[in-house]
This record gives structure tokens, sequence and C-alpha cells, in this order.
């Protein structure tokens, strides 16, 4: 069983998420329906949980505010609050799980599974998140994990990103080449809306940095960095018509 506390300063969804995970998570069992920080602080303390459901945006404090207060974060977090898209790809991409109310029910089941299978959140993330927050500018840095570590890369520092799998390797402006743990679907999600375009199935480009299209048999891109991407026939029509080329 993991061990639950939901922290949001509205009754009705602190009541409403409780009856979700009784009906549909039965591996969860919620030890503490909390509306405010300083006593979720304390159950928190007091309990040990092995999740916490956190919303962002409380009076007194926020839901970073509340994470800072506590000496040792030993439980997985589960950000539940209204916010934007690009937050929700933000979060998730950072293995920091997000849910947007209202919840729906498969993304509460994925968020649950999650938490049964990774580590507890990483101050590195948070701090991230909550710098991205703060500015209100979600995703401006992407949190590439090396050698044991996070390394901040700039979006813009970004050329494109190619499929290895079940892995991405990220190649940028500087011809560092970082392979992550994420399929280029999960890496597409994200970036996309970004000035990122998916343009085959191997490869995502960032659209800043596309120097030549050729057209004909093959078609491809010719990048900053001078590396030929080819484009996909399904995907030429997108990117054409993004650039408003005819």
């Amino acid at each position: 069983m993991l061990k639950a506390i939901l922290v949001d300063d509205e009754p009705n969804s602190v009541q409403l998420l409780a009856r979700q995970l009784e009906q549909h998570c039965p591996q969860v069992q919620v030890l503490g329906q909390v509306t405010d920080s300083t006593e979720a602080i304390e159950l928190i303390r007091q309990i040990k949980p092995d999740v916490v459901f956190l919303d962002i945006e409380m009076p007194e404090m926020n839901g970073f505010q509340l994470l800072e207060q506590l000496e040792d974060i030993t439980f997985a977090v589960i950000f539940v609050t209204a916010y934007d898209e690009f937050a929700v790809k933000a979060f998730r991409f950072s293995a920091v799980d997000y849910l947007l109310k209202p919840v729906d029910i498969p993304d509460l089941l994925a968020a649950v599974s999650k938490v049964e299978r990774q580590q507890p959140l990483d101050y590195r993330q948070l701090e991230l998140l909550k710098s991205q927050y703060q500015s209100g500018q979600f995703a401006q840095k992407l949190a590439v994990p090396y050698q044991g570590s996070l390394i901040f890369v700039e979006l813009k520092e970004i050329v494109y990103c190619e499929s290895d799998s079940n892995y991405t390797s990220i190649i940028l402006t500087s011809g560092k080449r970082y392979l992550v743990s994420k399929t280029l679907r999960e890496v597409q999600e994200f970036l996309e809306g970004r000035n990122f375009l998916r343009v085959h199935r191997q490869y995502v480009v960032n659209l800043d940095h596309i120097r030549i299209y050729k057209s004909g048999a093959g078609n491809s891109l010719v990048m900053s960095n001078e590396v030929s991407i080819p484009v996909g026939r399904q995907q030429k029509d997108r990117l054409l018509q993004h650039f408003g080329w005819l």
C-alpha cells in the first residue's frame, strides 16, 4: 500500500480526490486530507507518506514553499492544480507528475502507477520547476540527466533530437550529445509548441536552427550544425505550413 496525504486549500477538491483514489486506486491509502499548509507540514513529518498530492497555489505558502520547509523529501510528489498545458508538459517531462483539475481518471491511474516505480522527488528538479513557475516561463530549460547529475540546457541551444530506440539523443549547438531515457514521442510532446517540430519518425528539430530545405525525391533539412535531417512525406506539409512556404 502507498501511504498518501492530500493537500489542497479547497475542501471540495480534497474530498473529490479522496473519493477518486478510493474508487480507482485501491493500492493508495489516504491517511490525511489537509487544507492548511502549516498543518500539512506537521502531518507529513508525522506520517512519513509515500506520496503527497499537493496543490501549488495556496494561501500562506504555495506548494513549493511547503516542500522547502521539510528537512528531507523522502516521498513522491504529484502536483494537483489548475494551470496551463505547458506547465503540465514541463512537470511530467521533469519526472514530477502533475494532474490538471478536474482530475482525469486515466491520468490519475498513470500518475499513481509512476509513483510505484519512481524514486522520491529530486531537489534539483524541484528547483528548476520552482524557478520556472516563479518567472511564469515554464520549460525554457530542459533538465538532462548526465553522469549522475542534471545538466540544465536552454531550449534554444538544442539543434535537434534523434530517436535511439526507447531513448533520445539531444544534440546541442556546442556539438555535445546527451542521451535521455525518454522516447522521441515523449520529447515531441514536451517540445512541440515551443518552436520544435517532428519532421521524421526519427527526428524532432528546432525550427530556428533550420538553414536549408531541400525538396525533391528525398526531402531534407540542413541544420545550423550542417547535419542533414530527412523529412518524412507526411511531415512535409506541416513543415511548409509553419513557414508559409509555397
